[in-house]
């Protein structure tokens, strides 16, 4: 059932983009997309889901412009070094060539703290906890893939906080932390939290915490980030405030951000053969009705499927009465993931009963008429802990331990995923680990003690470490 899915994802991903209506690749631009509606729902699914965990944290959505400044930009050397090979630059207005060159967001730091600067005066404006839902524009150089790698990221979910102490801005990113893992948790997406290396980190952060997941080719992408910033830009933009004591600080601050990378996964990592299996949580259409009908029932059909639907209505549901064959209906609505699909003829109505069949087992079972309403709800239930409980396990199968060079390079060939080992947490070291065996240092599992030798080395581990290949 899954053997596509897991043996020729790529194709797999690239037909179901199409085939799912999830969005049209035809765009006469590189790298950039247009969301179908099917496909526009399900991201609205999302990000209302990310709103509310961020509003009832007491974050506050705002707006900051697309363009920026090129002076504005260039004021933080880390920061713009990081971004300089990917910025769309704004030259003319119209026929006239513009005095200062504008850039379009990579990120919105440099857009948003010289505002942070202005709201910000003393130690009472603070913690301030900022939001917006943007989209972005990077100059991606390597092969672009729909809602992996984008020109245009047309959902940039990117928090932005200012706190007078090194201490609270830790909180935050606790804080930060348990908002994303409350959001990957619903969405059924399994992830690993690590810390990235130093010489990975986001430019001009203190350090970068990251979410990674796996994909069925077992290569890993980065899902999330929370970046704890320090005073690094404060200093540059002047975010100043006056502590209790009457004197003037600096400001603490933090960001992290998600993207449509979130929506890949989402589609990624609950599929199989015959689609997509979407979470109930954020399908377009959680329940799909799809009447039988037969000669002279038809009328009788419609009038049930109709009082059926009523009662239905806390559910996301659709009726499907196109005049083509049930089995057609069928393999659309698996094809995008229908969650739930009823079934009702002429012979259902006459015992009383309607048909159930799950998208993600294909089990298929009958319930009586008078319970539809509550068997639906539990099986909504039953679907969306099936699929997540399915991503975890296939997840940390896709994880392996090496406690050698030889035996990392063996298992990415042989294997892929992510490999656990130690290292001794010197940046040479690291590196040369990473051309040595070609997969990429993805982060530092701080919670975890090592022990043993350094893989790279040979003297003491002091740092437990993931490797992978990534998108």
């Amino acid at each position: 059932m899954r053997e596509k899915w897991k043996n020729n994802f790529s194709e797999w991903y690239n037909e179901i983009i199409e085939k799912a209506e999830i969005l049209d690749v035809r765009y006469p631009v590189k790298g950039v997309y247009v969301w179908y509606p099917y496909g526009y729902k399900i991201r609205r699914h999302v990000v209302e889901l990310i709103r509310k965990i961020l509003d009832g944290t007491g974050h506050e959505e705002a707006l900051f412009p697309l363009l920026i400044p090129e002076h504005e930009f260039a004021k933080e050397a880390k920061h713009i070094a990081g971004f300089e090979d990917e910025v769309y630059w704004v030259t003319h207005g119209g026929l006239e060539p513009l005095k200062v060159k504008l850039a379009l967001r990579p990120t919105s730091e440099t857009a948003i703290y010289p505002i942070f600067a202005l709201w910000i005066r003393s130690h009472a404006d603070m913690p301030l906890k900022i939001y917006q839902v943007v989209n972005t524009f990077r100059y991606e150089t390597k092969h672009t893939r729909p809602l992996i790698r984008l020109r245009e990221i047309t959902t940039f979910k990117e928090a932005h906080t200012a706190h007078a102490s090194m201490e609270d801005a830790e909180r935050q990113v606790r804080e930060a932390i348990s908002c994303y893992r409350s959001f990957f948790d619903t969405l059924g997406i399994p992830y690993i939290i690590s810390r990235r290396p130093d010489w990975d980190k986001f430019p001009g952060a203190e350090y970068t915490m990251a979410f990674d997941t796996i994909f069925p080719d077992g290569r890993t992408l980065q899902i999330g980030t929370v970046h704890n910033l320090g005073q690094n830009f404060s200093r540059t933009f002047d975010i100043t405030f006056e502590n209790p004591k009457g004197e003037q600080e600096y400001a603490y601050q933090t960001c992290y951000g998600i993207s449509d990378r979130v929506i890949a996964a989402l589609l990624a990592l609950h599929g199989d053969d015959s689609g997509l299996c979407l979470m109930p949580e954020v399908a377009p259409i959680q329940v799909v009705v799809v009447p039988i009908w037969f000669k002279d029932k038809k009328e009788l059909v419609d009038s049930e499927v109709e009082k059926l639907t009523d009662e239905l209505h806390d559910f996301r549901v659709h009726v499907d009465s196109r005049d083509i064959r049930p089995g057609s209906k069928y393999y659309d609505w698996e094809i995008r993931g229908v969650p739930l699909r009823v079934e009702l003829g002429p012979r259902d109505i006459e015992q009383g009963k309607v048909t159930l069949v799950r998208r993600d087992t294909g089990e298929r079972f009958s319930v009586p008429r008078s319970e539809v309403r509550e068997r639906v709800r539990e099986t909504l239930a039953e679907i969306s802990s099936s699929l997540k409980e399915r991503a975890w396990r296939e997840m940390e199968s896709r994880i392996h331990t090496a406690a050698h060079i030889e035996e990392i390079k063996k298992l990415v060939v042989e294997k892929g995923g992510v490999i656990k080992t130690t290292w001794c947490g010197r940046e040479a070291c690291g590196k040369s680990i990473e051309d040595r065996v070609d997969v990429d240092i993805l982060g530092i599992l701080d919670e975890e003690p090592a022990q043993g030798s350094c893989v790279g080395c040979g003297e003491k581990a002091e740092k437990v470490i993931i490797m992978g290949r990534s998108y």
